[in-house]
């Protein structure tokens, strides 16, 4: 027997395949086959029945004519493995399970049975619809479906039996070359689907609907497997929620959710996400006729005002570009529409020339040589009895002839999705043109697609395995770094923190001759997460006699609130003139490992949700790319004439950190500084907090040292 992933490519093409189960999946199975057109032998097995739909029904697996290289099974749990069982010994390649009533409702030992039967054979679900090969005409499918076959498309993998049906079923034109409905992946998981379909030159790219994943790292090879090969991902998560439940005490990990995580992976692997099933249908739409748009610039012709104002608007929100007409494009189309057009980009050709052909390639020519990677038609047929079409024709077969004279890219958006019959849908597409359905998601599939082939040209190496600790670490060994030892971990790894000193109230000297004020003064112990909220910071202290009193007050604070004996007491230099805060920190999860968090820091990170995950390990530009991504950047690039901040002081502690979290992967549970103060450009970066929550202190703190860095 071969190993799976082989056994599944030849289970996807079958010779002869055998229907199991009671007389109406039977039946509906031979229709199916039939209907799409398989060539092969078809078998079935039913106890009752001596012939269905013209196929003779054997009793059991052995009366079969020969082995089977596919089987749908739609029998009962148990007797579904009894069978499994018997067509792998007999050696086919792959089957169908249908049935339900494995690990999904708590029968784990069956499930578990289930993978022992089936061994090295393919085996799709259980609890699933099936699949469709519409390249090679193959249905092990027992219910309705739609789409035709084709000799190229989209492969739809989804975990969800019901959604994979839908799509079977869309109006939008989308070439299906597999329809996929994966189940409870006992025996494969999504990453073998990925794999199985990168091996089809015939698939122009790969549609996911993920509740959830579970092998990380296997997925991202497939995933990365289809990048190197040009084979788009676009995917579709649905049940977003938070894996696992760990106790958190920094803010870094109550940023970060699993869906954060999930977008951290997308974003590394250069897989598309859209938060729509009607956006995902569109992108692949896009990807799967027009492979690639090359720029931002694009040229947009209506027939309305109020089209006009919508496309540029999406347009902007999605990071595209309206270039103005040319001196020359404008006295051709002045020329060639009346006085009542106002020629621009957009242009509204309005109904001066509807209908004319002629003049509507002569218009069409002289907008589409501007200076546009991409042109789009804005073009809707409302009309369901498809009544008085002639004037629409025109349009669209200027459109076709414009776009194969000048050899541009073109598209074609309704406004509404229902505003493309299929009719004209399937004369773009034959002319290399998309048919895009819905302005919103049309702009969506427009920005995805860009962005994919941008980073695809960027090529950056994408890691292929995730930060993961060899053991998870058991929350009740956990101990917390106080600030104090905190920053010393930090300052081992580089990162710059404030010059200061631990002292206690009875110590005459409280500050260093070298030590130049402002300072902070702050209660510092490892059972205090957030100290301001409890009055353990006291600020902008310029003598020994302020300093003294805060102490004094500082420790009244927290007197009844803890034990005094638990409390110490740090004072520092104040850091001047920072230009911003940022929160840098490091979250675990069960499934994804450790990322390194970045956001806006101090209040804000309260106030604003802004912070951007990375997976690690992380190379440098993912860093600075989760940086720029920020929505408060702006106050680190000059925002209103204030001082550009050290980014690259940022980039270098963010670094250090994720350093830190590689060196200590089986026991960090969390961390944060909070804030990091970025000072003005070419002066660095500095932690003002700092918080570690671990299952082993890696610091050594018995004697309090003093700390100092420059420049400030």
């Amino acid at each position: 027997m071969e190993g799976k992933l082989e056994n599944l490519k030849r289970m996807l093409n079958p010779r002869h395949l055998v229907l199991i189960g009671g007389k109406n999946i039977i039946q509906k199975g031979i229709q199916n086959c039939k209907k799409i057109g398989f060539q092969g032998e078809i078998y079935a097995v039913n106890k009752t029945e001596v012939e269905i739909e013209g196929v003779r029904c054997c009793k059991n697996i052995h009366e079969l004519p020969r082995v089977p290289d596919a089987a749908f099974i739609a029998i009962r749990a148990d007797r579904a493995v009894e069978a499994i069982k018997e067509l792998r010994t007999m050696g086919t390649f792959g089957c169908v399970c249908y049935a339900a009533g494995f690990s999904e409702v708590g029968n784990n030992q069956l499930h578990k049975d289930l993978i022992e039967a089936a061994g090295d054979m393919a085996l799709i679900g259980p609890n699933c619809y099936g699949v469709i090969n519409y390249l090679d005409q193959v249905p092990l499918w027992a219910d309705r479906f739609g789409s035709e076959p084709t000799d190229k498309g989209v492969a739809i993998i989804s975990q969800s039996g019901n959604l994979s049906f839908n799509i079977t079923m869309n109006g939008r034109s989308l070439p299906l070359a597999y329809a996929l409905s994966i189940g409870n992946q006992a025996v494969l998981d999504i990453a073998d689907y990925i794999m199985a379909m990168c091996d089809d030159p015939r698939v122009t790219a790969i549609g996911l609907h993920i509740e959830g994943l579970g092998n990380m790292e296997k997925f991202i090879q497939a995933a990365k497997t289809a990048l190197e090969k040009g084979i788009p991902i676009v995917a579709y998560k649905t049940g977003v929620s938070e894996i696992g439940s760990q106790l958190t005490m920094s803010h870094t990990s109550s940023l970060a959710g699993a869906d954060d995580l999930y977008q951290a992976l997308f974003k590394r692997l250069n897989i598309c996400r859209v938060d729509s099933l009607s956006a995902f249908l569109e992108t692949l739409k896009l990807f799967s006729v027009a492979g690639s748009i090359e720029g931002r610039n694009v040229g947009v012709l209506t027939v309305s005002g109020g089209e006009s104002a919508i496309t540029a608007d999406e347009a902007a929100k999605k990071g595209f570009s309206l270039p103005d007409l040319t001196a020359k494009q404008r006295e051709e189309l002045k020329s060639q529409l009346t006085k009542f057009e106002h020629v621009s980009n957009p242009l509204d050709y309005n109904m001066s020339i509807w209908g004319d052909e002629e003049k509507l390639v002569d218009c069409f020519t002289s907008f589409m040589q501007g200076q546009f990677h991409t042109t789009l038609l804005i073009f809707d047929y409302l009309d369901n009895e498809y009544r008085d079409m002639e004037s629409w024709e025109a349009v669209v077969n200027a459109y076709i002839q414009v776009h194969k004279q000048t050899r541009t890219q073109a598209l074609v958006i309704s406004v509404l999705p229902e505003g493309m019959p299929s009719h004209f849908r399937e004369k773009f597409i034959s002319n290399g043109i998309t048919p895009l359905q819905g302005m919103t998601d049309a702009f969506t599939a427009i920005h995805a697609v860009t962005v994919y082939n941008e980073r695809r040209r960027n090529n950056s190496p994408v890691p292929s395995n995730l930060l993961l600790s060899k053991d998870r670490p058991q929350e009740i060994e956990a101990i917390v770094l106080d600030e104090w030892q905190g920053k010393q971990v930090l300052l081992s790894y580089g990162v710059k923190i404030p010059y200061g000193k631990m002292v206690s109230i009875e110590d005459e000297q409280l500050i260093d001759e070298e030590m130049a004020g402002p300072f902070v003064a702050k209660g510092v112990s490892a059972k205090v997460a957030h100290k301001t909220d409890i009055g353990a910071v006291k600020l902008k202290l310029q003598t020994e006699e302020e300093v003294r009193q805060a102490l004094l007050d500082i420790h009244k604070n927290l007197a009844d609130q803890m034990d005094v004996n638990d409390i110490r007491f740090l004072v520092e230099e104040m850091i001047p003139n920072a230009v911003a805060e940022l929160n840098i920190g490091i979250k675990r999860d069960d499934q994804f490992g450790l990322a390194l968090v970045i956001s806006m820091g101090g209040i804000l990170v309260n106030l604003v949700n802004d912070s951007v995950p990375v997976l690690l390990p992380a190379s440098r530009e993912e860093i600075l790319e989760a940086l720029y991504s920020l929505k408060g950047i702006k106050l680190i690039t000059g925002f209103r004439g204030s001082p550009k901040g050290d980014i690259e002081a940022v980039v270098k502690a963010a670094e250090s950190v994720a350093a830190y979290a590689e060196a200590n992967r089986n026991n960090i549970l969390e961390m944060e500084i909070n804030p990091l103060l970025v000072l003005p450009e070419g002066q660095g970066a500095v932690a003002v907090d700092a918080f570690i929550r671990t299952v082993a202190d890696p610091v050594k703190t018995e004697e309090p040292s003093v700390q100092k860095i420059m420049p400030y």
